[in-house]
């Protein structure tokens, strides 16, 4: 009966072992042992595979583990980031937003994309001046480009007051959800090895545009060691049958191999369908934003 209560329950885990070392001496005479600490990864046929932080894989026979136990897992210090910060990881995905600084506040304009994103004020963070004199700054700011103002603020911030207060017409709110990617890809199946798998022109390879046939496509946008997931669509024929989760694996793939450490995505809080498989990958909600556009267009 082993000290342990280790088995193939673990694969997946994150666990620390004591192993003996044939043909050693330890320090005081007796036998050696050594200490592993990583995922399991497999856990058949009387060997037990683990994946240490740096990549490894170490595999030991299972006759060899004296003691052992499941660990916490560790904590991804890219999880630990702000909310401007976080925010701010949303410029990469549109090329050629132009921006302008109005303190910690960004305003940020798409010549062509007509989409939300590009073309609102991030309101987060303080803008230098009082929060009257900042929302008169948005305005002027988009409407010599000829666009309706818009701002993106923290929900529950001082900033969302001030658009309620000047009436600012409330849009839709999304959560800002991030994810290890390695943590990720374990519960994610293999990716699709016939799938397309398109640079997109203009971004130096940090943008990619995958297809799976016509049934489901997804992007993703590379900003220093943080994939950003947008843009996934499955065709109304073919949901329910997970290509969804497939299309994610694909791309979660093409991240780690350029070295992404954690994943983020936007999804407003009224897609119940999104919010379920995100959850059901390890994606957890770091901030919620809200979109308010001024009162006349």
């Amino acid at each position: 009966m082993p000290a342990h209560l280790l088995g193939p329950h673990v694969v997946g885990k994150r666990i620390v072992i004591r192993r003996l070392v044939p043909g050693e001496t330890g320090p005081t005479g007796g036998p050696a042992f050594t200490d592993i600490l990583g995922v399991c990864t497999s856990w058949a046929d009387g060997t037990a595979v683990i994946e240490r932080e740096s990549g490894e894989q170490v595999s030991v026979p299972v006759a060899e583990i004296v003691s052992g136990k499941p660990v916490p897992p560790r904590p991804n210090v890219r999880l630990r980031i702000g909310v401007r910060e976080a925010e701010l990881l949303s410029a990469a995905i549109f090329p050629g937003t132009t921006s302008e600084a109005l303190g910690e506040w960004v305003l940020f304009d798409h010549e062509v994309s007509v989409r939300r994103r590009p073309n609102s004020a991030l309101a987060i963070g303080d803008p230098g001046i009082g929060l009257d004199a900042a929302i008169d700054a948005i305005e002027t700011f988009y409407r010599s480009r000829h666009k309706r103002p818009r701002a993106k603020i923290e929900v529950g911030s001082a900033a969302e007051e001030a658009l309620v207060a000047r009436d600012w017409v409330e849009d839709v709110t999304v959560e800002f959800q991030l994810a290890g990617l390695a943590a990720t890809r374990r519960i994610l199946p293999p990716p699709v090895e016939d799938a397309r798998v398109e640079t997109v022109a203009g971004t130096d390879g940090a943008q990619v545009l995958i297809t799976l046939g016509d049934t489901a496509r997804i992007m993703g946008t590379m900003e220093r060691d943080w994939l950003a997931i947008h843009d996934l669509e499955v065709a109304e024929s073919h949901r329910r049958q997970g290509l969804a989760t497939k299309a994610l694996a694909t791309l979660l793939e093409w991240g780690a191999e350029r070295g992404a450490r954690a994943a983020w995505l936007h999804v407003e809080t009224t897609n119940d369908p999104g919010l379920a498989l995100y959850e059901s990958l390890g994606f957890t909600e770091h901030h919620r934003c809200r979109y308010f556009s001024s009162p006349t267009p």
